[in-house]
């Protein structure tokens, strides 16, 4: 007998309870002896949810993407090249268990969709069509928009979901990630009627996702050998220190410096000067497929060191994370992966510093991890060169650091488990 996520004959009755609960938003639910709570991950869904005042019955509509907007995200978007691997491991599955399989960018806008004709009607009749958008802020609790705020594979079924109008609905989604960067890129998701609920649904799309963004990690490093394949003859005629790198800053080759893994860009990058984290001032030319970075000489700055002076860090939104960095030479930006969110949130919480076991303390709970803190650090140290200090970890003296939150405090990082983060989402003191 299939097992679902949750003893389907009950969820009405708890969705009932829960949506019935005079509990302020953001809080659990009164505990009433014999009551049955949904799982964790669908209460704290709900949650927040709720506070997005969502309409338990119907949702909260919002205009699809016009068909040139969908083109061009299509065309923008890593994953189009990915379709006949993602159709390869689940197209049989859509098709014998009457689901379909969607595709969505990390803003949650579905770019590709397919499945057996009845499937995609109702699908249709839900909105749940190209271009439409299913974060959890416009249609509730669900697989895809659950999804990317947890930054993990979930399965959500029948009245898991928020929305009435969606109960006859079982859905299993996990997020896809550049392998590059971490950086979300959008998630993979299979739905169909809930009736038809197979336990292996959620393994399955997992195990799809990790394929792919194998397929993406394999992709990305021969684009870079062909970049080198280009670049090196070039470098041997240049003096001076300098590097090849590609369009998200993978270095290719490089002259007149020790080895360079990867240069953080602009996230608006154009040719002519820049200031780089890692390398200071630069010049900025355009290679096929990448950027020539010629690394100016300290005296070239002519009155400009091109020290930062102030850091944003952004934490205000559900998916993405952004540090901000700015000084005299101009401002530079860069998304931030969940865990360097939740440090740098740290250090800008702590502007005497951390010490590697206290970080290890505040992101797992466990201060004899400093192995994994040291490692995380000296990664983000390289990228934001100038700006974070050790002995203890910290943002440099002398910076203006600005760190915005969200509204509600609940909604800090919600996909992380950092005890430092849970004490913040409810409102305690943090150390």
């Amino acid at each position: 007998m299939n097992r679902r996520p949750f003893e389907a004959g009950l969820l009405p009755a708890v969705r009932e309870a829960w949506l019935a609960d005079p509990s302020p938003a953001g809080t659990e639910p009164a505990r009433r002896a014999g009551a049955v709570l949904p799982r964790q991950v669908i209460g704290q869904s709900w949650r927040r949810v709720r506070r997005h005042g969502i309409d338990p019955d119907v949702g909260r509509a919002a205009p699809a993407l016009s068909a040139e907007e969908v083109e061009h995200r299509r065309h923008t978007s890593p994953l189009g090249g990915l379709l006949p691997q993602l159709r390869e491991g689940l197209g049989e599955v859509a098709d014998t268990v009457q689901h379909l399989m969607a595709v969505a960018d990390a803003d949650g806008r579905v770019l590709w969709r397919e499945g057996s004709p009845g499937v995609i009607r109702n699908a249709t009749r839900l909105g749940f069509d190209v271009g439409a958008s299913w974060t959890e802020e416009l249609v509730g609790t669900n697989g895809l928009g659950t999804s990317l705020v947890e930054r993990r594979p979930v399965q959500v079924h029948s009245a898991e979901h928020f929305v009435r109008t969606h109960h006859a609905w079982t859905c299993a989604a996990a997020p896809l990630h550049d392998p590059r960067d971490g950086r979300l890129v959008g998630v993979l998701n299979v739905s169909g009627p809930a009736g038809a609920f197979n336990p292996a649904s959620l393994a399955l799309v997992t195990a799809v996702a990790k394929v792919a963004e194998a397929e993406l990690r394999a992709r990305h490093w021969e684009s870079v050998d062909r970049l080198r394949s280009v670049a090196t003859p070039m470098l041997a005629r240049i003096g001076g220190r300098a590097l090849a790198v590609d369009r998200d800053g993978w270095t290719a080759a490089v002259t007149g410096m020790g080895p360079v893994g990867r240069v953080v860009l602009p996230k608006s990058v154009a040719p002519g000067r820049a200031w780089l984290p890692a390398l200071g001032l630069c010049r900025l030319e355009p290679l096929p497929d990448g950027w020539l970075v010629r690394v100016e000489e300290p005296d070239a700055g002519a009155g400009r060191d091109g020290t930062p002076s102030r850091v944003v860090l952004d934490l205000r939104r559900p998916r993405s994370w952004t540090v901000t960095v700015s000084g005299e030479s101009g401002q530079w930006s860069q998304e931030l992966s969940p865990r360097h969110a939740e440090l740098l949130y740290v250090l800008a919480r702590h502007p005497a510093g951390r010490t590697a076991a206290e970080l290890a303390a505040d992101l797992f709970g466990d201060a004899t991890r400093t192995v994994t803190v040291r490692a995380e650090m000296s990664r983000m140290r390289r990228t934001l060169a100038g700006v974070l200090s050790h002995r203890p970890y910290r943002f440099t003296d002398g910076i203006d650091v600005r760190l915005l939150t969200p509204r509600h405090a609940e909604d800090l990082l919600p996909a992380s488990r950092a005890p430092v983060v849970l004490a913040a989402r409810r409102g305690l003191p943090t150390h």
